[in-house]
């Protein structure tokens, strides 16, 4: 299996799982708030991680000047990023929301440009608009759009995550492998984290089956090891952008999920959507390089 292969196959199983984390959360906030489910996914994460890298024997943090690049990586994904992504969603519907994080591409491709000097062809920058274009329209088909002071603390999410990304690649730059990049940052994300484990103990007395097994899915699956295929996929890119162009996708996924999940039946707008996403992808796969 050739590097373009594995890539392509990674970044899509890591979609798959992260999509699947909206329709899970719904059915743990049964019993578990948003802060709370965050923190429990970011605690089961750190601990499978780190098992499995004290089995494997992960090297140690290389400098201890290396130490605030973990430490941010695990803000800007786990615990900072949810908070604010969580204060925005609070003025915003959940159309307009997703709409702002679906720029999370196009920003990540501006970074590692002025960062690495990674250099998309006009045609990469065409796939990535009209992949947009189809997450518009699959979200505001039968949506309706919201602008506040929301979409400023959505913006700030988007700039975390796509910072991120270009941390990762720091990260990998410096030697690190995948494993030992999503290890250390979910344990730093789990430490800032610490402060909502009293309440999520109480939570945890009073819950119901079906929303504990969705934490420790979310937990196992859709942080530790989505978290670990989306690291290892971007260390087979030759431009970050042929994996964060994945994100365009999660719409069109979670409905699908929903659909399959919880009976949500999609409108039309899902599947013209998904199809020009699908097809800018395609292009930016084979025409951008």
């Amino acid at each position: 299996m050739n590097n373009k292969i594995k890539l392509n196959t990674l970044a899509f199983i890591t979609i798959i799982f992260w999509s699947a984390a909206y329709p899970l959360t719904k059915v743990a906030s049964q019993d578990f708030d948003c802060y709370t489910i965050t923190a429990l996914r970011a605690f089961i994460a750190a601990a499978v991680m780190l098992i499995i890298g004290l089995v494997t024997h992960i090297r140690k943090i290389f400098k201890f000047s290396h130490v605030w690049l973990f430490a941010i990586e695990g803000a800007f994904a786990f615990s900072l990023y949810v908070i604010v992504f969580n204060i925005g969603l609070q003025s915003l519907t959940t159309t307009t929301s997703s709409l702002i994080i679906a720029t999370v591409p196009i920003f990540t491709a501006i970074g590692a440009w002025k960062i690495f000097g990674e250099k998309l062809k006009p045609v990469g920058w065409i796939s990535m608009g009209t992949a947009f274009a189809g997450v518009c329209i699959l979200l505001l088909w039968d949506g309706d759009l919201s602008i506040g002071i929301g979409a400023l603390w959505t913006f700030i999410a988007v700039l975390m995550f796509s910072a991120y990304n270009l941390i990762n690649r720091k990260l990998e730059n410096l030697g690190y492998n995948s494993m030992e990049i999503v290890t250390y940052a979910l344990i730093f994300g789990a430490i800032e984290l610490l402060p909502f484990a009293p309440r999520a103990v109480g939570q945890i007395m009073t819950a119901d089956t079906s929303s504990l097994m969705a934490i420790i899915f979310m937990g196992i699956g859709t942080s530790a090891l989505a978290y670990y295929t989306w690291s290892k996929a971007l260390t087979y890119a030759d431009k970050l952008n042929e994996v964060t162009n994945y994100l365009f996708l999660s719409p069109f996924i979670t409905a699908i999920l929903g659909w399959l999940m919880l009976a949500e039946i999609p409108g039309a707008g899902i599947y013209i959507g998904g199809a020009i996403i699908m097809l800018s992808l395609i292009v930016f796969s084979v025409k951008s390089r």
